[in-house]
């Protein structure tokens, strides 16, 4: 099983012993040093049959037959160097005959490369575009966390290699010395606090939900069973918003569990489509007796997680087996924990669900979260309704309820969006969530929302000031744009969201080097570029120009705010609402 001799040994043994139980039963070992841990790892399995091969392109094309054989994926090893280099054309044709091929080459640490350190090449994306997904492993580390990373990671290789077709993997692995199983004390200590029947619980266990025809069978009867379980619905830009609400609300209805619908997510705009949204759990989890008592059987999430951190954090440490519900082949497990991915749409859960009858009522898990929540939005609307100087949180707050009907909003990235997830009320104008989150960068913001508006309907974009900055050439299409964009800024000169950090503490260099304040007078930008500004001084001025919102032209409503006293109050004041639930 695995191997506590030192670091490398168990790192490559977690390795083994995860392919292992996601079916592997070939694996063909080319020679060499620098794949030492992994060589032995195989060797020692008695579940899987190494093959060693000298001459890696015929190692290669062995391993293509194989796999075109067994219709499942065969792994094949190497060392560092031109090694890899040798696989090139097997790779070439599993990708083109859509054969699964996961191949692990071995290589230097990052210190010993481009230094003409021996057989070192640099060995990121070797096969070019060939593989389905490719990427570098971390080095080895011995903590649990880290543990995990590695088993989602292989648990995704294998994934990858045969879903949504088969094709080539690649795993660039750097190990440093000592890669022969010498003995570390501290590796060995640690196999007495290790489980493997609870590290490798599930890991595999997908297999059973898809039959001969690669058609999903959803697990209902478990998810029926549990009696207190949640639906996590994180970002989500569906071509039918409505329809995708309702498709929610069914399996919501249908299980008798609650929803926790992140500000990106469509949900909080149809709020009547479903009686159990939750949107304050970032606040509900604030509350550790309540967070204890919430812990769930089992998660259901649809999609990528939700930005809070807060629930992030309550999700990596409470033990339910959570399914991830999404198609395509994207890995949605940031947190590494014990999760299942559907690789499924939402349409044909639904299809699946309306086939099946449920008898059973409310439950109470359910309804102590939907207490929880009227709690919240009450202890929300208390305080910001007493808020009259501008805190920039209460704008996510404010403009929830107050844009017209079915109104385009792009959100950028930073503050805004974490604002919005902490604050935006549920409500049931439709408004149309619009955001960057790939890479989640503020590259692009105003850009984005012109283009989102452009020949549309009007249109609002809520930015942060560095975010407007960081694009102002965007302005330079006003000429061509059709349509309406009113951009709410919220000026706090410089980058907020830094504030929440703990680099926050370090003065200098803080202020210059990380929140980077500007001098720019946004009254003269917009005058330069022909774009309407209006400076707000009141929440009820900004209420009324969002009521109705103009047809053509962009303009800019700056709203001032104090970067250092909105990050005290988020730091202090979620945590101290948080006590109030009664």
């Amino acid at each position: 099983m695995i191997d506590f001799r030192n670091l490398n040994s168990l790192w490559a043994s977690i390795i083994v012993e995860t392919f292992n139980c996601m079916g592997l039963t070939t694996a063909v070992v080319c020679p060499g040093s620098r794949s030492t841990p992994l060589t032995l790892a195989f060797a020692q399995h008695q579940k899987i049959d190494t093959i060693p091969i000298l001459d890696e392109r015929s190692a290669a094309f062995f391993a293509l037959g194989k796999a075109k054989q067994l219709q499942s994926p065969v792994v094949l090893v190497c060392t560092s160097g031109t090694a890899g280099a040798n696989f090139y054309p097997a790779a070439i044709e599993a990708k083109e005959s859509h054969v699964p091929l996961i191949i692990l080459t071995a290589d230097r640490p990052p210190e010993l490369r481009h230094c003409h350190a021996g057989q070192t090449i640099d060995q990121i994306k070797l096969y070019g575009n060939y593989p389905n997904w490719q990427t570098e492993l971390a080095l080895p580390e011995a903590e649990l966390t880290m543990l995990r990373y590695l088993r989602q990671n292989i648990i995704h290789a294998w994934e990858c290699s045969v879903f949504p077709y088969p094709g080539v993997v690649h795993l660039n692995i750097p190990f440093r010395e000592p890669l022969a199983p010498t003995i570390e004390p501290k590796i060995v200590a640690l196999e007495s606090s290790f489980s493997a029947t609870d590290f490798f619980t599930n890991v595999g266990n997908y297999q059973q939900f898809f039959d001969n025809n690669s058609s999903i069978c959803l697990p209902l009867q478990q998810w029926q069973n549990s009696q207190q379980g949640i639906i996590i619905a994180g970002l989500a830009q569906p071509k039918n918003p409505e329809q995708y609400c309702q498709a929610i609300a069914n399996l919501s209805q249908f299980l008798q569990f609650p929803v926790l619908a992140e500000a990106l997510s469509p949900l909080r705009n149809y709020a009547a489509i479903n009686p159990t949204l939750i949107t304050s759990y970032d606040l509900i989890l604030r509350n550790e007796q309540l967070a204890a008592q919430l812990e769930p059987e089992i998660v259901i999430q649809l999609g990528e997680l939700p930005i809070s951190k807060q629930l992030r954090n309550w999700l990596e440490k409470i033990t339910a087996q959570r399914w991830i519900i999404a198609d395509g082949e994207a890995n949605f497990d940031p947190i590494h924990g014990k999760t299942i991915h559907l690789r499924v749409g939402l349409e044909a859960l639904t299809n699946t669900i309306t086939s099946h009858n449920n008898t059973q009522g409310s439950s109470v898990y359910q309804e102590k979260w939907c207490n929880l929540e009227q709690q919240a939005r009450q202890i929300f609307q208390q305080r910001f309704e007493s808020i009259q100087d501008f805190y920039e949180g209460k704008v996510a707050w404010l403009i929830s309820q107050s844009l017209p009907h079915q109104t385009p909003i792009f959100i950028a990235n930073s503050m805004s969006v974490r604002n919005a997830e902490f604050y935006w009320q549920a409500n049931n104008n439709y408004i149309r969530p619009y955001f960057n989150r790939g890479a989640n960068g503020i590259d692009g913001t105003l850009s984005t929302a012109l283009g989102i508006a452009h020949r549309h309907q009007s249109t609002v974009l809520i930015t942060g000031d560095l975010a407007l900055l960081h694009d102002t050439n965007g302005f330079l299409i006003s000429n061509k744009f059709q349509g309406h964009l009113t951009i709410i800024l919220i000026n706090n000169n410089g980058g907020g969201i830094f504030e929440m950090l703990p680099i926050a503490q370090f003065e200098p260099p803080f202020e210059e080097y990380f929140a980077t304040p500007q001098t720019v007078d946004f009254a003269q930008l917009c005058q330069t570029y022909g774009v309407e500004y209006k400076l707000i001084n009141t929440w009820q001025q900004l209420q009324n120009l969002l009521n109705p919102l103009p047809k053509q032209g962009i303009r800019v409503l700056e709203i001032y705010s104090d970067r250092k006293a909105d990050a005290w109050w988020l730091q202090t004041n979620l945590n101290q609402l948080a006590q109030k639930f009664q």
